[in-house]
């Protein structure tokens, strides 16, 4: 690795989205120190700014197009390079670049490598030996790590697909380097990431899964606790569950999106199962480990939802009792099946409507759950501070804000007892 002269110019990234986006900005940070440039904290003072994009919802596409407006009168005023990043890219960017001739380069996600051989040029420096391995030197206690890109469902209402493309593992030996080397650079949690997570290594020469991935990892010293990040219920074997089970340092916490409780929703959305199918998968789960954390994803106001549909959702919430729910209102994308064949009939106020409902319901639900955990013990890592408070997360994944301590502790594992709660965090003294 080379580590250029320092230089004046200095760099802002801007990311909005996914836990992938944001490993993805992660590496690029880590490239551009190696041309020997500063980070910027306020992107108006910035000479290079990456905007790191997502597509997912109309909120953070038409956040980065404002903020694409801005830059466009900043590049009046000073020289800044201007890269866009992430979904909002597509293999051809022509409508894009017209509506925004200001941006320097477009790179889809996968383009790290030309990200920075783009801004090397642009400040006339060598890029040699700052695109290879691009792992922080000085590692977060938790640290994201992609293990496949793209997504091969095609579920109707997702843009990723056609943004990220279809599966794409990484090689196991490659993820067991990387994370070895944020290990040893004072990582102590990874979380293994993908569209559909579940589904890495049926690309590679010989298959292989994430069962076999998480043995792999396992051993490897110094690292404490491996979370993995998003499922999908058809790709969650028996296999793998026992794996969660049965290796200690997984966390025994499973993100699985049901995304509506209907089946006739369901079936429009192509996900592949049955609203009974969803719910043996989670009984299976919770026979395999009963002390599991589940959280899930649902969409509400998809098109065509009647009350009766969304009372289904309602229904499947209070029956499984999820730790905790990311809901949102559909969303139309420009791309996808249901842009292209489904009319968007259900009006934002019933979306805001149901939206409110779900989020009602589960306060109540996970404020219920919490209080179960009071005057109990559980170990916590702590992962910073948030204005006087320090914080961290128990292996189930709960917020848990401790008293009483200082920045010496941020790191460690520490063993808590629960002395107050709320449906969002938990508050706890050392013990």
């Amino acid at each position: 690795m080379t580590t250029k002269t320092k230089i004046t110019d200095k760099f802002h990234i801007w990311t909005v989205g996914c836990q992938m986006n944001v490993a993805d900005s992660q590496r690029v940070d880590v490239g551009l120190k190696r041309l020997g440039l500063d980070e910027e904290k306020n992107i108006e003072d910035a000479d290079i700014v990456v905007l790191n994009t997502c597509v997912v919802r109309q909120s953070a596409e038409d956040t980065a197009t404002g903020l694409l407006g801005k830059l466009a009168k900043q590049k009046k005023r000073k020289s800044t390079f201007i890269c866009v990043t992430g979904c909002m890219v597509e293999s051809t960017t022509k409508t894009l670049a017209e509506r925004f001739p200001q941006v320097d380069l477009w790179a889809k996600p996968q383009d790290t490598p030309k990200i920075i051989e783009n801004i090397a040029d642009f400040l006339d420096l060598s890029s040699d030996g700052c695109v290879e391995n691009l792992i922080p030197e000085k590692s977060k206690f938790t640290e994201f790590v992609p293990i496949v890109q793209g997504c091969d469902k095609f579920c109707t209402f997702c843009v990723i697909p056609y943004r990220r493309g279809r599966e794409t593992s990484k090689p196991m030996d490659q993820i067991f380097d990387e994370i070895k080397q944020l290990v040893d650079n004072g990582t102590k949690e990874v979380t293994l990431l993908g569209q559909n997570v579940d589904s890495y290594g049926h690309d590679l020469n010989p298959k292989m899964d994430l069962s076999d991935l998480m043995h792999n990892i396992h051993d490897i010293s110094k690292l404490l606790r491996i979370r993995f990040l998003t499922s999908h219920p058809n790709d969650m074997s028996i296999k793998l569950i026992n794996t969660i089970k049965d290796l200690p340092k997984v966390c025994k916490c499973i993100n699985l999106p049901f995304q509506a409780g209907s089946n006739r929703i369901l079936a429009n959305m192509r996900r592949g199962y049955t609203r009974d199918q969803f719910l043996r998968k989670i009984d299976q789960i919770r026979n395999i480990i009963p002390d599991v954390t589940l959280t899930t994803d649902l969409i509400v106001g998809f098109p065509g939802e009647t009350e009766l549909d969304f009372l289904d959702s309602i229904n499947l919430l209070k029956e499984v009792n999820f730790d905790k729910v990311h809901v949102a209102a559909y969303s139309e994308r420009k791309g996808t099946f249901a842009f292209r064949q489904i009319e968007d009939d259900i009006p934002q106020k019933t979306k805001r409507e149901r939206l409110n409902e779900v989020n009602k319901l589960q306060d109540t639900v996970q404020n219920n759950l919490n209080s179960k955990y009071l005057n109990k013990f559980y170990e916590v890592l702590i992962e910073g501070k948030n204005r006087d408070k320090y914080y961290g997360r128990t292996e189930g994944d709960k917020l848990v804000y401790v008293e009483n301590l200082n920045e010496t502790f941020i790191g460690q594992i520490l063993k808590t007892r629960i002395i107050d709660f709320s449906p969002y965090s938990l508050i706890a003294e050392k013990n």
